[in-house]
């Protein structure tokens, strides 16, 4: 019992004054006092502990908190590391792959330089000996005949004209194709820059493997005229569809037999209201279960090392900024189609 209480129940019981059934009774209730009394202690003394160990656990937890924030920002700086990482690597792999289909320009581009060079040098050494006949003629007097090969001299420096032109074409269509695009949009004969391609994208194939052969088929409109795109950006997508295309029907032609002939076709349509260009080959198709990622960046279905997985996916970013869509359709051992549509508003 409590000491005071103790004293409290001596007192009761000495004294004379009260009666033995009112001694009981304040005994009585002094002892429900008593235990009261415990079971408040007991309840305090267990709160107590309850405080203690809520401190000790609020501290720990603070402490873990703080541990916790610490590693998050850390996670963070380490995230925002790793994103510029990326980021770099993003530009350096879009970077190789603008070079790659520069490198499967460069063949080509040798091989159709070289057609106009032949036409200037044949034209510069017949002229040459024109001219050597016109000196030999003017001191004959023979006029009629000096006329006669002063007109073939100019007809042949047209001639050298035109085709210096044409080389000097192809060249600025490299040096187009190999800058970063000025993103400005030009009027652009569609037809002229589709064919173009389609001879450089072949000839460049064919300087790397000279087993190489596909029938080309073109259906060009005539009625599209100029259209406004920006050029280097838009024959980077009609060079990386028909490389494709050229891949496509070359690794079908590897497993069959002699009866197949593979085929690239190459369209271009005036519709209603867009302006629709193809490119279609008789290859194995695209599978079902991997159509909807051809468009993902750095996705591929070539071996590694021969694609790096960029080349839809930026078609698919130049087409969307000039408001256009790309899609395809596609059949097992059948062929691929893409289809590149682009509204008429963009004629002038």
């Amino acid at each position: 019992m409590n000491q005071h209480l103790q004293h409290i129940q001596n007192f009761i019981e000495n004294l004379d004054l009260l009666s033995k059934e009112d001694k009981v009774t304040l005994l009585k209730s002094l002892k429900s006092a008593d235990k009261d009394l415990l079971i408040s202690e007991f309840k305090l003394e267990r709160t107590e502990k309850v405080k203690r160990t809520t401190a000790i656990l609020l501290e720990e937890t603070i402490e873990e908190l703080k541990q916790k924030r610490k590693a998050v920002e850390d996670s963070n700086d380490a995230l925002q590391k790793s994103l510029q990482e990326l980021k770099a690597t993003q530009s350096q792999l879009i970077q190789s792959e603008k070079m790659a289909s520069l490198g499967e320009l460069t063949a080509g581009i040798a091989h159709e330089i070289q057609n106009p060079l032949n036409f200037v040098n044949n034209f510069s050494e017949v002229s040459k000996e024109l001219l050597e006949e016109m000196l030999e003629e003017l001191q004959n007097g023979d006029m009629e005949e000096v006329n006669a090969i002063a007109q073939d001299v100019i007809q042949n420096l047209e001639k050298i004209n035109h085709h210096g032109k044409r080389a000097d074409g192809i060249v600025k269509g490299m040096l187009q194709h190999s800058r970063s695009s000025s993103g400005v949009k030009e009027l652009t004969d569609i037809n002229v820059l589709v064919d173009e391609y389609l001879r450089l994208a072949y000839h460049g194939l064919r300087a790397k493997d000279k087993s190489f052969n596909a029938a080309l088929e073109t259906h060009l409109d005539e009625s599209i005229g100029k259209i406004e795109i920006v050029p280097q950006d838009f024959g980077r997508v009609v060079l990386n569809l028909i490389t494709n295309a050229f891949y496509a029907v070359n690794e079908k032609k590897k497993t069959q037999t002699e009866a197949y002939e593979p085929k690239v076709t190459v369209e271009t349509k005036k519709q209603k209201d867009t302006i629709e260009i193809s490119v279609k080959d008789n290859g194995y198709g695209i599978p079902k279960k991997v159509l909807d990622k051809i468009f993902q960046p750095f996705f591929t279905t070539k071996p590694t090392g021969q694609g790096t997985g960029l080349g839809l996916s930026l078609s698919y970013d130049i087409i969307k900024s000039h408001s256009g869509i790309i899609h395809v359709k596609t059949e097992e051992n059948q062929g691929t189609e893409f289809i590149i549509s682009l509204p008429t508003k963009s004629n002038r």
